[in-house]
């Protein structure tokens, strides 16, 4: 069942809320908690962005990584500068 962009939003805006708590009360490096919270936002995300291109043909300008794997989690986002260099030279800079 499909979720109204205006719910996925709601879920997000939780999800965030949640991480951030999470994130206050780190109990050290490995914490579960933090995790988990980290594989909600991202898949909240994912539905929301999903829900505006379905409702409204609209993306957002945030990208989850490609290489996301909610089953590994080794500190979390991971930076790619080649990538990164890369994506520069898609703009028109004047």
């Amino acid at each position: 069942m499909s979720v109204d962009a205006r719910e996925a939003l709601r879920r997000l805006t939780a999800a965030l809320e949640t991480h951030l708590e999470a994130i206050a009360e780190r109990r050290g490096d490995e914490d579960a908690a933090v995790d988990n919270a980290y594989e909600v936002v991202a898949s909240a995300f994912a539905t929301y962005e999903d829900a505006l291109d379905r409702e409204y043909a609209e993306t957002l300008p945030i990208v989850l990584a490609d290489d996301f794997d909610s089953d590994v989690l080794d500190g979390h986002a991971v930076e790619d500068e080649d990538a990164l260099d890369d994506d520069l030279d898609d703009f028109d800079l004047q």
